[in-house]
């Protein structure tokens, strides 16, 4: 089973538990006792969540897992601290909370999951090694940088946010004024049993200007830098490859930074999508074909 942009229809107790953060009582959630071998998947999207193996018994009420399948589950924590939300990476349908440090498992990671937020499939064969990875581009402003990738191909989710500054938790318009050092961005996660990061970083570098230094287009400011914040070795030397095809081939002057991936701050909701939401296209970005197959 496979993450669709087209979600399941919810029914009312489904919808209070996975749109509006309520939950199920305890002990009552249809997988509390499951322990048949398969695959938990979210019930509004179909995203595979936690593997069986992962799941164990914590006397707690609801079902509880001490790993995830990578990329697919976000924590979001409380705005008091008190505790952390646990939601679906592509629908954003909450499933829980996550708790640490209670010594349960050999993680010392409880995701308290509700068993209405899931369901599950006995008969999926998921490969053993990872199949979601995430990467983060900046290239201007992130509205038109997230209209490209969210209708790629192997692309399960897309968040828009600011990278690369130094004041925590930073907003629209702290970063808007240029005094924050972050760039605007968007954080990327794909299943790479259908796409690859080459392919990812090609579609970056072709959907804006790369040799465009603090600005794309009118857009004009440091929060608006050609950038790739790459989450692993193999993406800074795939994306140092590209670069040099760039220059030594095509003539450019890349102005694209390199960095390693700090503090991916979320962006506001109603960022969010935005050129999907309205059925326009970008204004400030657009396709050219710089490579080869």
């Amino acid at each position: 089973m496979t993450p669709t942009s087209t979600w399941n229809e919810l029914t009312d107790e489904e919808t209070r538990v996975i749109v509006y953060k309520g939950t199920e009582r305890a002990y009552l959630g249809e997988f509390v006792d499951n322990h048949e071998d398969g695959v938990y998947t979210c019930r509004r999207c179909d995203t595979p969540l936690f593997k069986a193996d992962s799941k164990f018994e914590s006397g707690c009420g609801w079902p509880s897992f001490d790993n995830t399948i990578k990329g697919a589950v976000e924590e979001i924590p409380d705005a008091d601290g008190s505790r952390t939300e646990i939601v679906c990476s592509n629908c954003k349908g909450h499933l829980g909370h996550v708790f640490k440090g209670e010594g349960f498992t050999d993680t010392s990671v409880r995701h308290c999951v509700n068993s209405i937020s899931m369901n599950f499939e006995s008969d999926i064969d998921l490969p053993k090694d990872t199949t979601l990875d995430t990467v983060i581009f900046a290239s201007g402003c992130f509205w038109g940088t997230e209209y490209f990738f969210e209708q790629t191909e192997g692309v399960t989710a897309t968040q828009v946010g600011y990278i690369g500054g130094h004041v925590d938790n930073a907003t629209y318009e702290e970063v808007s004024s240029g005094s924050t050092g972050h760039a605007e961005a968007v954080e990327i996660t794909y299943d790479t049993r259908k796409t690859d990061f080459k392919t990812m970083c090609k579609l970056f570098f072709e959907t804006h200007n790369p040799e465009q230094v603090n600005g794309q287009g009118n857009d004009i400011g440091t929060q608006y830098r050609s950038g790739v914040f790459y989450t692993n070795e193999n993406q800074k030397e795939v994306t140092e490859e590209l670069i040099s095809i760039l220059e030594t081939k095509n003539g450019l002057n890349v102005a694209t930074e390199v960095t390693k991936a700090t503090t991916f701050w979320k962006g506001e909701v109603y960022h969010e999508n935005y050129y999907s939401n309205k059925s326009a296209t970008p204004s400030c970005h657009g396709y050219f074909k710089l490579f080869d197959k």
